[in-house]
């Protein structure tokens, strides 16, 4: 009896404080519930809209953060492309027999188009007519791409410079067994292959296609955009809209940078040509807030550089489009790339 009695008095509180308690522990258990959603709704997170289509976990408390009075950092004024400027490898190949290709150091030609380079930078930053721009750079650890770093800075000071990373991933691309101590002969019958397989896909012995670039590459444009986003190149307390990156490479690896950025096609990579020794690329932000080649270039300019009709349209609309936004009339990544579509209706139409 005593047990039994025991037994209603448990049972009778246990139910009384689930029945209270239940919706503290439904708020708690919706709080931890996270749904899965396609990022691409979000674009905030990519400075160009790119989202690989990955699914993402939010945060339940991104809406806080959301409406709380948290500024984004200012995206920079341009993005810069330098290629290296002549290198001892560039006038005789030879040198490659002789040192190893990371080691090949400028001309003393190479030298005085750095700092030209560097000049022409900085007279194109000043017509901005800003007081508080400053230059970060990032630059491949090739011996070339940092002897041109070093002459392009002296024309800015120490006051101007926020910073520097140097970025393995910018990289010149590897020639394999080819590229360690070249032998002269086998590089030109591996390059005339190359002619013949497509210079996107070819893959030196032991090395890398421009495919490869392509893939590391990627993984540097996302450490870009990172740094965007957060705006990790400015200085402390600084929100400053007038900051410029400049980049200094290869000539393969830039061009692959702007494919990768652009989302060019295997087909437009083929087509463009080769940057001059210490020359420059300039991605400046647009109306927008996207990054465009003819906010700096003529359309001139970027058709001699291999732009085609179609590329330069697109460039014009990034002149003008805000990120996240898709090009729908793009030939290349919009639906206006399924022509055909209205070829098969026309001729099924004639067939009826």
């Amino acid at each position: 009896m005593f047990w039994l009695l025991f037994y209603l008095i448990m049972s009778t509180l246990s139910s009384t404080f689930f029945q209270a308690s239940s919706p503290i522990l439904h708020q708690k258990l919706h709080t931890l519930t996270f749904s899965i959603r396609c990022s691409c709704d979000d674009a905030s997170h990519d400075p160009d809209g790119d989202t690989n289509g990955l699914a993402s976990f939010p945060n339940p408390y991104n809406n806080v953060l959301q409406n709380s009075n948290t500024i984004r950092p200012p995206r920079p004024r341009r993005i810069i492309l330098v290629r290296h400027g002549q290198s001892e490898g560039n006038v005789d190949e030879g040198a490659y027999t002789r040192v190893a290709d990371p080691n090949i150091a400028l001309t003393e030609k190479g030298l005085n188009e750095a700092a030209k380079c560097g000049q022409m930078i900085k007279e194109m930053i000043e017509k901005d007519e800003a007081d508080d721009w400053k230059v970060y750079f990032y630059a491949s650890p090739y011996k070339r791409a940092r002897e041109t770093l070093r002459n392009v800075g002296k024309a800015f000071g120490r006051s101007r410079i926020v910073g520097l990373r140097e970025e393995p991933r910018l990289r010149e691309q590897d020639f394999g067994t080819l590229g360690n101590f070249q032998d002269r002969e086998q590089m030109k019958i591996q390059k005339a292959a190359r002619h013949l397989y497509g210079r996107f896909f070819y893959r030196f012995p032991n090395g890398e296609s421009a495919a490869d670039v392509y893939d590391r590459i990627t993984g540097f444009r996302e450490t870009l955009k990172s740094d965007i986003d957060v705006g990790r190149f400015q200085p402390p307390g600084e929100q400053s809209p007038n900051m410029n990156l400049v980049i200094v490479s290869h000539g393969l690896t830039l061009r692959v940078f702007l494919m990768r950025w652009y989302k060019w096609t295997v087909t437009q990579f083929e087509g463009l040509h080769n940057m001059n020794n210490g020359s420059i690329v300039v991605m400046e932000r647009g109306y927008g807030g996207r990054y465009s080649l003819l906010m700096h270039h003529t359309k001139e300019e970027l058709r001699e550089f291999g732009l085609t009709e179609e590329m330069l349209t697109d460039q014009e609309w990034q002149k003008i489009a805000k990120p996240g936004e898709l090009n729908y009339d793009s030939l290349t990544t919009g639906p206006s790339f399924f022509t055909h579509f209205e070829d098969e209706e026309s001729i099924s139409s004639v067939v009826k």
